[in-house]
């Protein structure tokens, strides 16, 4: 009998992170997520997109300051000011109000624009926590990278460089996004690879069938 290895994959934190993200956490039997990189500005850290009336919308979490030129993603801390919570929720209940399963999740994500989050990571951790559940995905697989991994040693796949918003996900041989229902669809075609939620709150419990059939070749 051939014993078959399980499947690992190393990734970012991000922000109501990408579908192409979420076909990592939702394929791969184990999934590391760094925290002792460097934090790099203009990432899925910080940031996400949405389908919004006027196209694809960006939503940014302002940060701190860094005190240092390099510091390490895990100590990044948000910079509460300018009410970006109340502009972010806003924007989401503008843009998928009338999606079929806004109202069924929005109670789950109001309260993280509610309350105030000291340190970025924190709050990514935790949307993913909270997604993950919703869908279904067991979060029991992810852990967190003890020191940072230069590189990577085995058999593991490295996802911290290449899902990245000003990166084609098409050079992810795996990684093929399948079209599904969105409420602006008839305005600007389908739009692929926004932010987990625009799958969820568009198509409920069949994301899993999206995120499944996203990821073409086996790992």
């Amino acid at each position: 009998m051939i014993a078959i290895m399980p499947s690992t994959c190393l990734l970012t934190t991000s922000y109501l992170a990408p579908i192409h993200y979420y076909c990592k956490l939702f394929h791969y039997d184990k999934c590391f997520v760094e925290q002792h990189c460097n934090y790099v500005k203009q990432t899925y850290r910080n940031r996400c997109f949405i389908a919004a009336a006027n196209g694809i919308m960006t939503l940014s979490v302002p940060v701190e300051k860094l005190s240092e030129k390099k510091q390490q993603t895990k100590d990044v801390r948000i910079a509460n000011h300018g009410n970006w919570q109340h502009l972010h929720w806003n924007a989401i209940i503008s843009a998928y109000n009338s999606s079929p399963f806004f109202e069924y999740y929005q109670d789950d994500f109001a309260l993280f624009f509610e309350k105030k989050h000291t340190f970025l990571f924190d709050l990514n951790e935790s949307l993913r926590e909270l997604i993950m559940g919703l869908l279904g995905i067991n979060n029991e697989k992810v852990s967190y990278s003890a020191t940072y991994l230069k590189e990577v040693i085995g058999n593991v796949d490295d996802y911290r460089e290449t899902i990245h918003p000003k990166k084609d996900y098409k050079m992810d041989g795996c990684f093929f996004p399948v079209s599904y229902y969105q409420v602006f669809d008839v305005r600007f075609g389908f739009l692929s690879n926004l932010s987990i939620i625009d799958l969820l709150f568009n198509m409920g419990a069949e994301s899993l069938i999206i995120l499944r059939d996203s990821h073409k070749q086996s790992i």
